[in-house]
C-alpha cells in the first residue's frame, strides 16, 4: 500500500509505482511503509480487532435506539431501561449490556441508502458499494486489507481469522488468497471443537512436513517462471503461513477453546455467538490482528421481530458482548482490542403485518468498544420514528475509517494495480470525531 498523503511526501517514479503495484497485486506485504508513514503523527493503542457480523441487519429501533413515545406501530414492544452511564437507556432485552455502558459506544445515526443484503454486506464489510451484484468481494475486506499491512503481531499466527468461517464478502479480492482469513471451520460451541487444519496427519512430523514442502517448492519452480500473472505468489505465501500455522505451538495453544475454565465459558453462554466471542478473545490475546465471528443469524426478522429479539437473539447477544468487553477490560486489553458489531443495515420504524420489521438503510445502530476511543457515550439521533439521522449523520466509511485510524492505518492511502490505476482504501469517510480521546 503506498501512502497518498505521507508525513514526509516522497515522489514516486513510473518505474516505482508499477513495481509497488506489481508488488501489491501479488500479494507481498508492506508493513514498513505503512509504520514509516503513518506512525509519526499519533502514538498506536489499538493492536487488534474483533468484528462481531450480524448478517441479516439487526433491529436499532428495539436495541439502541427505542422511541418510547412514538406510537404502537412504530415503538413496538420493548420499553427502554437505564444503562450505567445517566441518561443513556437501551433495550430491556439488553440488561447486561447496561450494566457495562461506560465500556460501549453507540453510534445510533448510522445511515446509507442501500436495502438489499448483499450489496450492503459488501459496502458495511469492505467501504466500497459494489457497482454490479458479484458473489465474491471486488473489494477486500477490511481484515484482508489490516492483515495485508499488519501482519500477524507474533510469528507463527494467523493475522486474519474468521470465526468459524467468513461471512459474505469477508476475502481479499485483488490482494490475493495469502490474505483471505483463516477459518476455524468448526463451530467453536461444538461439541469436542477442534480445528482440524491444526493437526498434523498419523505419522507426519514437523521434520517431515517441512522437507515435503520444500521437495514439492522445488518441483513448482518452473510454474512461477511460466506463471504471467503473479497469482502463485499469493499462493506460495498461503502455503507458508499453512505451515507456519501447523507446525506452530503458539497456534495450536490459541485455539484451545478447551482450556478455558467452565465458569469462563458460561460468562459468554454456551451459545454460537458466545463461544465465538471467548474464542476471538483467545486469539487476539495471542497475537491476532483481526478476527470476525458469526453472529449465529436471527436478524432478518420480517416475521415475529418481537418474538425472535427478546427469547432467542437479544439474550445470547447481551451476554456475549457484556462477557466479551468485560473480559479484555479486566485483562488489561481495553485499549488494545477493538470490538466492532454490526449489520449491513436496520428495520423498519413501521412494524409489518407479520409483526416484523423490513430492510431499512436509512437508519442503523452499530456498536464500538475499547480500541483506545472515547467509551459511555451515544453518536447522533434520529426523528422521532427512528427513520433518519437528525444529528450526526454516519456512513459506513466513517465507522471503517475510525477502525483503520485507531489501528494506525492511514485512511488515505491507496493500493495500485500492475497497470498503475490507484484503489484507495476507501472512497470517501472521515473518523469519528467524538470517538477521539
Amino acid at each position: 500500500m503506498d501512502r497518498a498523503r505521507p508525513a514526509h511526501p516522497r515522489h514516486y517514479s513510473r518505474r516505482d509505482a508499477i513495481r509497488i503495484g506489481a508488488l501489491a497485486c501479488g500479494g507481498i506485504a508492506l508493513p514498513d511503509l505503512l509504520r514509516a508513514a503513518g506512525s509519526a503523527s499519533q502514538p498506536v493503542r489499538c493492536r487488534s480487532v474483533i468484528q462481531l457480523s450480524m448478517g441479516g441487519g439487526p433491529s436499532h429501533i428495539d436495541m439502541y435506539d427505542l422511541k418510547p413515545h412514538a406510537p404502537a406501530e412504530v415503538r413496538g414492544e420493548f420499553r427502554p431501561i437505564d444503562t450505567n452511564v445517566p441518561g443513556i437507556q437501551i433495550s430491556e432485552h439488553l440488561p447486561l449490556q447496561a450494566q457495562v455502558f461506560d465500556k460501549l459506544a453507540v453510534i445510533r445515526s448510522g445511515t446509507h441508502g442501500i436495502a438489499s443484503h448483499l450489496p450492503a454486506s459488501h459496502y458495511i464489510q469492505t467501504g466500497h458499494p459494489q457497482s454490479r451484484p458479484s458473489p465474491d468481494n471486488t473489494h477486500p475486506a477490511t481484515g484482508a486489507i489490516v492483515s495485508k499491512l499488519l501482519g500477524a503481531r507474533n510469528p507463527g499466527l494467523p493475522s486474519y481469522v474468521a470465526v468459524p468461517k467468513p461471512g459474505a464478502y469477508g476475502r481479499a479480492a485483488y490482494l490475493g488468497t495469502a490474505y483471505n482469513p483463516f477459518n476455524t471451520g468448526n463451530e467453536p460451541n461444538s461439541k469436542n471443537f477442534n480445528v482440524a487444519s491444526l493437526t498434523l496427519e498419523a505419522g507426519m512430523t514437523a521434520d517431515r512436513l517441512s522437507m515435503r514442502h520444500s521437495l514439492l517448492k522445488g518441483f513448482d519452480q518452473y510454474r512461477r517462471d511460466l506463471d504471467q500473472h503473479g497469482s502463485l505468489a499469493g499462493l506460495d505465501a498461503f502455503s507458508q503461513e499453512a505451515l507456519s500455522l501447523v507446525t506452530s505451538e503458539r497456534a495450536a495453544q490459541a485455539f484451545r477453546l478447551d482450556e478455558e475454565p467452565a465458569e469462563v465459558r458460561e460468562r459468554y453462554g454456551w451459545t454460537n455467538i458466545g463461544q465465538n466471542c471467548l474464542l476471538a478473545r483467545r486469539l487476539v490475546e495471542a497475537g491476532v490482528t483481526y478476527v470476525t465471528c458469526l453472529s449465529g443469524g436471527g436478524w432478518d426478522t420480517h416475521v415475529k421481530n418481537f418474538d425472535e429479539l427478546k427469547n432467542t437473539s437479544l439474550p445470547r447477544y447481551d451476554r456475549a458482548i457484556s462477557a466479551l468487553v468485560s473480559d479484555l477490560a479486566e485483562r488489561g486489553f481495553q485499549n488494545e482490542v477493538l470490538v466492532m458489531a454490526f449489520g449491513e443495515f436496520g428495520r423498519t420504524p413501521t412494524i409489518n403485518r407479520d409483526a416484523g420489521r423490513d430492510h431499512w438503510p436509512g437508519a442503523m445502530s452499530m456498536l464500538l468498544a475499547g480500541g483506545g476511543l472515547k467509551m459511555g457515550q451515544v453518536i447522533g439521533e434520529t426523528d422521532s420514528r427512528a427513520a433518519y439521522p437528525t444529528t450526526s449523520p454516519t456512513s459506513p466509511t466513517d465507522v471503517l475509517a475510525t477502525m483503520y485510524h485507531a489501528m494506525g492505518i492511514d485512511i488515505h492511502g491507496h493500493f495500485t494495480d500492475a497497470t498503475g490505476r490507484a484503489i484507495p482504501l476507501l472512497p470517501d469517510g472521515q473518523p469519528i470525531a467524538a470517538l477521539m480521546s
